[in-house]
Parts: C-alpha cells; structure tokens; sequence
C-alpha cells in the first residue's frame, strides 16, 4: 500500500503556483519497538489520564486542550478554534528567497519530506521550479504550518522530485559558546598535526549510510530472539575503558603503523606515514639535543 500524503497544498514561486504532496522521507517502522506490559499476565497495558486534582480518569470523550494563563488556571482551546488560525503557508508554500545551500548551518536542519506534484495539472510549474534551482544552485527558503506550528522549510531539488527540510527557528539553538568556552586550548605542534592528517588520509572515504549497520538494533533482535525462544539472558562484560593517553605522539605514530584497528593503508598511505613518523622523529631528537 502506497503511504499516504502527510501534507496537501500548494507550491508557489512568484506567480507560479503547482498544486503538491508531502511526504515523510523518514519511518521509524523498521526499528524494534517495546509495549509496556502487565508482568504478572502478559497482557498490554494502555495509559488513562487522570485529573491532577480529583485523581479520577478522565474520559476520553472529556479531555481537552488548554493553555496555562497562570498557576492552576488554563483557557480552554478548541480543535475548530484552532483552525481559526489561518496563516498562507497553512495550505501553500510560497518560497521567500534563495540562498547557497553551504550557508545553511547543519544544525538547523530538522526532518526531510519529499516534495511531488499532486496531478499532471501542475507538473510542468513544478519541473520548472525545481529546474530552476538546479540550474542556480540554490536552496529555497518559505515557510509551512504542520502539526499548528509554522516552520521554515528548505527546498533543493531531489532526482525528480524536491527534498523539503524543515528548519529550527534561531530562537531554538543553544549558543556553542556556553558549552565550548573552557576547552583548553593548547597549541599543537606541526609534526602532531601532520601525523594525526595523515590517519585522517587512511581513512578518506566518500560518503555511504549503507555501509553503516546499526550494531545496537542487530544486537538488540538477537536478543529478543534468544528470550522469545527460552534462553536465559546473561549481563554482558562491562567494555574496557580505552588506555591513558601518556604520550600523544607514541599514540599517533602507533594509530599509522596500525596497532589501533585503523585498517590496512594503501601502499600511498604506507609511505606518507613512514615519512610523517621519521619527520616527527627527527624533529623530536633535534629538540633534545
């Protein structure tokens, strides 16, 4: 079964307008999930809400949505008064501006829904729009009401299609500063920064999720199936905590001969390493001296 569209309404660029879908680019589905149960007969158990005050379970015919105005007292909000709040991007994404796509910090990205025409009757605006970034190499930026709440939304051309990312107001990032501010910061010597380039050398790759697996997941079912099938579940060993750091440069140099689980170096790499250590070594004897 096809998934269905999480959310229908309207693209707009200037005074083209392409009727489209969305849709999540992401599904939890295939992860292992867990129920809470009753221990004592198995059975599922399901969540009541129960009124703060009287303690009692509250229908569900009864529960309902409130904002706390001040202590203790909220102002009741209707689903249909919810609706009253009618912005353009409730029902249309109308693209604000462009910009390069490098100048979107990473850290505002937030989920990916991909972005198709809803019939053949606005395919040829949507081709267009999407075209055109491509040409211009240029992320759109608008705005989208989802769930009641607006969010700014990137939109890059995907395939034939347009990947929309939703974007964290600036009012909802930390400043890395509060968390960074005591680092140390001593100074790192060349021949240091030269070994540590060439590990990083060793293991330059291009990008592939599907060469990562989820150990813990894997793990995780295995588990699930020696219990389902009666075997006894026994604590794992505690891992062993990495050794002490004594001497960085012994570490680095021994992270190039492979000692570290790095794996094995193309015999280009092989020889910058050895070049790198002899460097590093000499430079070391002539400060002794």
């Amino acid at each position: 079964m096809a998934p269905r569209a999480f959310w229908k309404g309207y693209l707009r660029l200037s005074l083209v307008t392409c009727p489209i879908e969305l849709y999540p680019a992401t599904s939890q589905a295939e992860k292992t999930h867990f129920h809470q149960i009753n221990r004592k007969t198995g059975n599922r158990l399901r969540q009541q809400m129960v009124d703060e005050e009287t303690g009692k379970v509250v229908d569900r015919e009864d529960k309902a949505r409130g904002y706390e105005l001040s202590k203790g007292r909220y102002v009741e909000i209707e689903e249909d008064e919810l609706e009253a709040v009618q912005v353009e991007s409730t029902h249309t994404i109308d693209i604000d501006s462009f910009v390069p796509a490098e100048e979107i910090d990473a850290r505002y990205r937030d989920r990916p829904y991909y972005v198709v025409p809803n019939g053949k009757v606005g395919a040829d605006a949507f081709a267009v729009i999407r075209d055109a970034m491509k040409d211009k190499h240029r992320v759109g930026l608008a705005r989208i009401v989802i769930a009641h709440r607006e969010h700014m939304v990137a939109l890059e051309p995907l395939g034939k299609g347009i990947l929309a990312t939703t974007l964290r107001y600036d009012y909802e990032m930390r400043d890395e500063h509060q968390f960074f501010k005591d680092i140390a910061t001593p100074k790192v010597s060349k021949d240091m920064l030269q070994l540590a380039g060439h590990i990083l050398d060793t293991k330059a790759a291009h990008f592939d999720a599907g060469k990562f697996k989820d150990q813990y997941e894997i793990a995780l079912r295995k588990l699930v199936e020696r219990k389902a099938a009666g075997q006894k579940i026994e604590p794992a060993a505690p891992s062993a905590r990495p050794d002490n750091v004594i001497n960085l440069m012994d570490a680095l140099r021994q992270s190039l001969g492979g000692k570290s689980g790095g794996g094995a170096m193309h015999s280009r790499g092989r020889a910058s390493a050895r070049h790198a250590t002899r460097h590093a070594t000499r430079s070391r004897k002539r400060k002794v001296a």
